[in-house]
């Protein structure tokens, strides 16, 4: 099997090429640079756009890099990166185990490695391997979701990269790794497992809200209301489910006393970031959570429906705004380019979001079609989360913008996902074999 493909095989590959997708990665690349640029701009000793010691110079040779990577995707057999996933996958886990070893913290966060004059962050390659590798997994014919076997293997994949972000105290890419049950659900997942979760978050908020134990009585209120409603209409209930309903509001009472237990045991900034976004008033004004989420606010909205301009944005030349040229980039962008460029930005990333979904759709390969639902997972996962925590409905967590925040680890891991499934879907119409 040969691992380059052929000249001939490359440029027939190259016609069915998405384009869009292609041209969409492009734009928000370029328009990502320019507002690093932007919020890294100093008015007092400004610095030419191409000073590759300035973080859009740096940005720009990430960006040039990332073009060799694509170029090495392309070059590649296709049937390479479904033969060589638990490789992928192994070196990723190889990766996070030396970031928790020989990591370096920073801003509380052991989720750093230097390697020569490079620093990178394992944490947005494991995305990709773990990706990979449960495409890999799934992708078997005999892979299904109604087989224990196949959900202990799923968890084994999941646990172990987990377990090593969580020791680094990277929560916000904990969060992208649960997200890509949006991938299991499409093979076939029960939507109650995504149902249970999405009420242990309501549950979680409202015990940060409500009293635990005014909170465990209307639970309980709730139960006795639904038990008289079937008594009343006469149901037969089993035995069975009458018992999977108690233990449910066990647990469920459970949960919400210990919610403020298990939230003092957190950092206390981990706390200020959650309690600001539902009582400002609750938190230091000096406190860096209350800061960022006002600035943050501000630069936004002080953009109005057009902006302020390029490099205009006074939020943004002054540096108002923390990490604004990375996890805050959305801000100078809304700053600059008002509603009209941000509502831009979004259309971007939906076209994108939609663009990979249609091509997961339309694979013959399981692989390919669960691969490309990860790579769509991850992508809403960093959009949704970046853009909420940026306008006060997420807590922040130090999660990038794709393809726009600064870094050469998220914008390379990001590239390689992309079009890793763009190189695979050149090829829909043939079944990959092993490798």
């Amino acid at each position: 099997m040969m691992i380059i493909s052929s000249t001939r095989n490359s440029r027939s590959s190259l016609n069915n090429l998405d384009v869009l997708s292609v041209l969409v990665y492009a734009i928000l690349v370029i328009w990502g640079i320019m507002s690093i640029y932007s919020a890294s701009y100093n008015v007092e000793n400004p610095k030419p756009f191409w000073d590759f010691n300035t973080f859009a110079g740096k940005q720009f040779v990430f960006a040039m890099t990332a073009v060799g990577l694509i170029i090495l995707v392309f070059l590649l057999d296709y049937r390479l990166f479904e033969g060589f996933a638990y490789i992928f996958y192994f070196l990723s886990v190889l990766l996070l185990i030396a970031v928790v070893l020989f990591g370096k913290v920073v801003k509380g966060q052991q989720n750093w490695i230097q390697i020569g004059p490079i620093s990178m962050q394992p944490t947005e390659f494991a995305k990709l391997g773990v990706s990979l590798a449960l495409a890999k997994f799934l992708g078997t014919p005999s892979s299904k979701l109604t087989d224990r076997k196949v959900w202990l293997g799923i968890v084994v994949i999941f646990i172990v990269p987990a377990l090593l972000i969580l020791k680094q105290g990277d929560y916000g890419s904990l969060m992208v790794f649960v997200l890509l049950e949006l991938a299991l659900y499409r093979e076939g997942m029960p939507f109650w497992i995504i149902g249970l979760q999405v009420l242990a978050v309501i549950l979680f908020v409202l015990s940060l809200l409500i009293k635990p134990v005014y909170l465990a009585f209307g639970l309980f209120f709730v139960f006795s209301f639904i038990v008289g409603i079937l008594l009343l209409t006469r149901r037969k209930m089993e035995r069975r489910d009458w018992l999977i309903m108690i233990v449910s509001l066990v647990l469920a009472i459970a949960f919400v006393i210990s919610v403020p237990k298990i939230f003092t045991k957190l950092k206390k900034y981990h706390q200020e970031r959650i309690i600001v976004l539902f009582d400002e008033e609750a938190v230091d004004k000096k406190a860096g959570a209350y800061y960022n989420l006002q600035q943050s606010k501000i630069a936004i909205g002080s953009g109005g429906v057009w902006g302020k301009g390029y490099l205009e944005g006074t939020q943004t030349k002054y540096d108002f705004v923390p990490e604004q040229h990375s996890d805050f980039i959305f801000c100078t962008v809304g700053e600059e380019f008002g509603w009209v460029g941000s509502f831009l930005v979004i259309l971007l990333f939906m076209i994108l979001l939609f663009r990979i979904v249609i091509i997961a759709e339309r694979q013959k390969s399981r692989f390919a079609r669960i691969y490309g639902y990860c790579v769509a997972s991850i992508f809403f996962a960093h959009f949704t989360f970046n853009l909420s925590m940026t306008v006060g409905l997420f807590p922040t967590i130090g999660i990038p913008l794709p393809f726009m925040s600064y870094g050469g680890s998220s914008l390379w891991s990001f590239t390689l996902m992309l079009f890793i499934l763009l190189k695979l879907d050149t090829h829909r119409n043939r079944l990959f074999g092993s490798y």
